[in-house]
């Protein structure tokens, strides 16, 4: 009823608005001009505007480049990430240079050239001189931007094998990622969502000998200056695998194995440290104690201060979870790094101390199934058919 009556307001406005316009044309003299067509006064006018337009329109620009060139992007924190960022400021600075010069032009165009009674303005039906000019120059530097891209995209994408990169699996799946951890052998075991069953989230294939070793993850570790090759799975839609820190994102498509390798070179630590980082957590942090101020009014838990970490995002629309799928990720010193890797569990372990606890009676309740046992089928049973009828433990 409400949407209705405001309609009924809005209508009855335009309405209003519309008489008062007729009142007005009614009270002219009858000496003034009303044509339709634009005279001098009124080009003058309307030529004013222009300039007047692209003035403010230039200053605009200029104060938000001096007061908010701090939003920018921070420093990239992983080797190609400097490349990258050229790219970038190149093309901005490109687009920016035409922008203003067309733009002036244009404007300054309509203020010099404006219609005058007695001025006739001089029409060519073509000039193959501005023609070629206006074509070649945008062929050149266009060519010249893609052929500029290709040899980044290619130095970025074509990770060094002689480097030795240690080899990580992301998988995907709503809304969670988890890190598989190629091992002492840095050699992932084979994997297949067919797979899954109980503990064996990601569906490594237990009768491949280079899984034992594999470490399965929630919180992913990488060392610092080491090159990392990620090999990215999903177990149900299309995800995508963002580190905006590191200037990296590829998709992450079910049915296939996508990947994409970088080189961190600033630690978490160090990153908290910068000048940037630390003016935008007490930005942060000062927004969120006015926003805990209101809700400790009303009667709710205040909020935490916030603390800077590096995360992996999903930028894929991949469900009503989306916004919340993220794993932290710590870069860190390669000492720190194996000593964390250590403490982590292998997938030979994990698969034999679930194995034990569905052995133990006193692990089920009343003869039945535990969470972490239920469905899981034999592994001589998932060798001769991964498609088995789950068998009840």
């Amino acid at each position: 009823m409400t949407v209705f009556l405001i309609i009924i307001v809005l209508a009855l406005l335009g309405v209003t608005g519309w008489q008062i316009s007729k009142i007005f044309e009614l009270s002219r003299r009858s000496d003034e001009d009303t044509s339709q067509v634009a005279n001098d006064k009124d080009n003058h006018t309307q030529a004013l505007l222009m300039l007047g337009f692209v003035i403010f329109f230039y200053a605009l620009m200029i104060y938000c480049f001096w007061n908010y060139g701090r939003f920018y992007l921070p420093d990239a924190a992983s080797e190609h990430g400097s490349q990258y960022d050229t790219l970038m400021f190149v093309s901005i600075a490109i687009i920016m240079f035409v922008q203003v010069i067309t733009q002036g032009l244009l404007h300054i165009f309509a203020y010099r050239y404006k219609g005058e009674k007695g001025k006739k303005a001089i029409f060519y039906a073509d000039n193959d001189k501005l023609e070629f000019i206006w074509t070649i120059i945008p062929v050149i530097v266009l060519a010249g931007l893609i052929i500029y891209g290709l040899f980044t995209w290619s130095d970025i994408m074509n990770l060094n094998e002689d480097d030795d990169p240690m080899v990580v699996e992301l998988y995907a799946y709503q809304f969670a990622w988890r890190a598989r951890y190629a091992g002492e052998d840095n050699t992932l075991g084979k994997a297949n969502v067919r797979f899954i069953e109980g503990v064996n989230q990601l569906g490594v294939d237990e009768s491949d000998a280079y899984a034992m070793d594999d470490k399965v993850v929630t919180e992913l570790h990488l060392p610092v200056n080491k090159p990392v090759l990620f090999k990215m799975r999903s177990q149900d839609v299309l995800h995508s695998a963002y580190f905006p820190f590191f200037r990296a994102q590829m998709n992450v498509v079910p049915g296939m194995v996508t990947q994409f390798g970088f080189t961190p070179t600033i630690t978490t630590e160090e990153m908290r440290q910068s000048d940037y980082m630390k003016e935008k957590v007490e930005i942060v942090n000062e927004i969120r104690k006015e926003r805990s101020k209101e809700l400790a009014a009303n009667g709710e838990a205040p909020l935490d201060d916030y603390g800077f970490d590096y995360f992996l995002l999903c930028n894929k629309i991949c469900g009503q979870g989306h916004f919340n799928m993220q794993m932290k990720v710590i870069v860190e010193s390669e000492e720190d790094f194996k000593a964390w890797l250590a403490e982590q569990p292998t997938f030979e372990s994990t698969m034999e101390k679930s194995s034990e606890n569905v052995d133990r009676p006193e692990d089920t309740a009343e003869g039945g199934e535990t969470p972490a046992t239920k469905g899981v089928d034999s592994q001589e049973s998932m060798k001769e058919d991964i498609n088995v009828e789950e068998e009840q433990e």
